[in-house]
């Protein structure tokens, strides 16, 4: 016998058991696993891809998370990224009693048979209850992990409390996920579905792309190709308007609304989210009505789809002019201004309040709000107003009618200029809230030195309007650039430096604030990016600043000239306010507030008398019209009337005398309270 053939039986039997380890290996590496995943902490998630919308975050990183790297556990909610899974090393507690069951399952599920359902679920429809809907989203459930299974496994000879333990941790993994499946399905969709259900009525007339889809066939083919351009144009107009009432809506009933039922936020920060939605509410659903009711008044008889609007610039006209422009004009400056702060907030939330996370996630799955998330929905108000002047543009572009293109001639002129006046609040909301920001970064306890010796206080900033801003480089004799932060404002130059993310005024050989009395800026002879700012003290003080570029130079060149030609005189407006003249200014400022106010509750009074006269005898009442509203045939009527009377003497005496706004406001109110 050979040698080899001698060592074969050896080497053989030390194969065979190699193979057995292996067998051995592969067969606890299931249970190994998924021991060493439970050290770790993570394995206690059952972790399952799912769809979500763009603002879900992760709840591992705090970052967004996209449709395709989603991982959501099923039994404590957690939302991470798919690299994420790791990282979270927080143990799921609704998972911890059924580890052992998991790896029971593991260790059994090669040689124990597939059971029927009809052992697992006690019928079809109670399986379809449990694990129905949940299939449709990315979580399965295995019927290995029910306590039938698990607790089938077991012999006779087990623990009994081992048996409960199992049954009740699995079947409390259940009972979550009906009730983690009827919060997000059937509840929140029937809350979502009542909440828009108004609008969905209103949209049924308009499910179709285009007017020329919407109408018969028959019907189309009676108008010439003009008029189904100009239908068509007006067609998106009404069908966009809707669609921006639909997204109101959402924010209104689904966001605002649920917030504060489910969450309890308080009203500073709903305020802070949702910013003049209120009064834009009012202000479209007026304007969808007319439009509504103008198409109402445009179908053929006998038809409930086949309509052609004639005549539209009349309601356009009235809706950007007069009291709705300048109710749009206020509410749509105020909510684009706070768009940015708004999504700063909505952000926090996430971040900090897992109960709004888990709220925003519930609403981003629901169908009936796809594409309606609480960001898409805050952009698309803030650009809804932009859209108004290109539509009336194309309505006129394919109107015939000379009359009627006159009327939407001056609609589209009102419509740019309120979109004007918009931009020029909004930006004069955004420099007074830039000047709150940086008085509220610098400290209370830093002064400046004038000219003169005052001291010039933070709270000066206050009372100043800001005209620009920007990054300068100052340059002292002898000294490099020092870079400068420089506000110009009312009437000053004011230059700051940021230190330790907070601000304070400019330590150089001159004053941090330079007046515009009679400033004069010069460009800097061989240097395309300096300047000179001379001031017109005794003696004269001269400021080297550079930009950073030529172009910059100009713009800033510009920028201050302006505001020495509008700079008001020092009795007008002093360089530094005494605490006095200061209680005296905030006084009068409030006192203009209440008088607003007051002179918008007198606005609102007006229009109510005017719709109650309507609906009481049917005619409409011209708002120069309105005194006949106020008369009572009562006995102290004509002493009231004299009272009013000598009260807009006094006011005419007061305007004489004073030229002030505040005056003429108060005489206003008192002529308007006349009727």
């Amino acid at each position: 016998m050979s040698k080899a053939s001698a060592l074969a039986p050896l080497q053989q039997d030390k194969h065979r058991e190699r193979s057995l380890q292996h067998r051995e290996r592969d067969h606890m590496k299931p249970a190994r696993d998924a021991k060493e995943r439970r050290v770790r902490g993570g394995s206690a998630h059952l972790f399952t891809s799912m769809t979500v919308s763009g603002t879900t975050m992760c709840s591992a990183c705090s970052k967004r998370i996209t449709a395709k790297e989603a991982l959501n556990c099923a039994m404590c909610g957690v939302t991470v990224h798919s690299h994420c899974k790791s990282r979270r090393s927080h143990i799921c507690v609704h998972a911890s009693h059924v580890t052992l069951a998991i790896m029971l399952c593991f260790l059994t599920v090669r040689r124990i048979p597939e059971r029927p359902s009809s052992a697992v679920y006690a019928s079809d429809s109670f399986r379809r209850t449990i694990l129905g809907s949940c299939r449709g989203r990315g979580l399965s459930l295995s019927k290995s992990v029910s306590s039938n299974n698990i607790v089938g496994f077991l012999s006779d000879d087990s623990s009994l409390g081992l048996r409960r333990i199992l049954s009740q941790s699995t079947d409390s993994l259940f009972r979550r996920a009906v009730s983690v499946e009827s919060l997000s399905d059937d509840g929140a969709e029937s809350q979502y579905s009542s909440a828009l259900e108004d609008t969905e009525v209103e949209g049924q007339h308009f499910k179709a792309d285009s007017w020329s889809l919407a109408v018969d066939r028959t019907y189309l083919q009676k108008h010439h190709r003009a008029t189904i351009k100009r239908q068509d144009v007006i067609y998106e107009l009404l069908q966009t308007e809707l669609h921006h009432m639909q997204t109101l809506r959402i924010l209104e009933r689904v966001y605002r609304q649920g917030l504060q039922d489910e969450l309890h936020l308080d009203l500073s920060t709903v305020e802070s989210l949702f910013s003049q939605l209120d009064p834009l509410c009012q202000i479209h659903s007026r304007f969808l009505g007319q439009l509504l009711q103008r198409r109402a008044d445009s179908l053929e008889p006998g038809s409930t789809r086949n309509f052609t609007i004639q005549r539209l610039g009349d309601i356009l006209t009235e809706q950007f002019s007069g009291q709705p422009a300048e109710d749009m004009r206020k509410t749509y400056a105020e909510f684009c201004t706070r768009h940015l702060k708004a999504v700063k907030v909505y952000k926090e939330l996430l971040t900090k309040d897992k109960r709004a996370q888990a709220f925003f996630q519930r609403v981003g799955r629901s169908p009936a709000l796809r594409r309606h998330g609480f960001q898409e929905c805050i952009l698309l108000v803030t650009q809804r107003i932009c859209k108004y002047p290109v539509l009336i543009q194309r309505i006129l572009d394919s109107t015939v009618d000379e009359e009627e293109a006159s009327s939407l001639s001056q609609a589209l002129l009102k419509s740019r200029e309120l979109l004007t006046a918009i931009e020029q609040q909004m930006d004069e909301l955004q420099k007074s809230q830039r000047v709150e920001e940086i008085h509220s970064q610098l400290d209370p306890k830093v002064v400046a030195r004038v000219r003169d010796g005052r001291v010039f206080r933070p709270e000066e900033l206050l009372r100043r309007k800001l005209l620009h801003e920007g990054t300068l480089f100052w340059k002292s004799p002898g000294s490099r650039l020092k870079e400068v932060q420089v506000l110009l404002m009312t009437d000053i130059l004011v230059f700051l430096q940021e230190k330790d993310q907070k601000y304070i005024f400019t330590s150089l050989d001159k004053p941090p604030v330079l007046s515009l009395q009679n400033l004069m800026v010069r460009p800097i002879a061989n240097q395309e990016r300096g300047m000179f700012c001379i001031s017109d003290a005794s003696p004269p003080e001269m400021y080297e600043l550079h930009t950073a570029s030529k172009d910059e130079r100009t713009l800033w060149t510009q920028h201050i000239q302006q505001a020495v030609r509008k700079c008001p005189s020092r009795e007008e407006f002093p360089l530094i306010e005494s605490e006095h003249k200061a209680r005296i200014r905030r006084l009068k400022a409030d006192l203009q507030q209440k008088d607003n106010d007051v002179l918008e509750l007198l606005h609102q009074r007006v229009a109510l008398f005017s719709e109650l006269a309507d609906l009481s005898s049917g005619q409409s009442f011209h708002p120069s019209n309105t005194r006949s509203l106020f008369r009572a045939d009562t006995l102290q009527a004509p002493r009231a009337e004299r009272l009013l009377l000598e009260a807009t003497r006094e006011g005419t005496l007061l305007m004489t005398s004073s030229h002030t706004k505040h005056t003429h406001d108060v005489f206003y109110v008192i002529r308007v309270a006349k009727g």
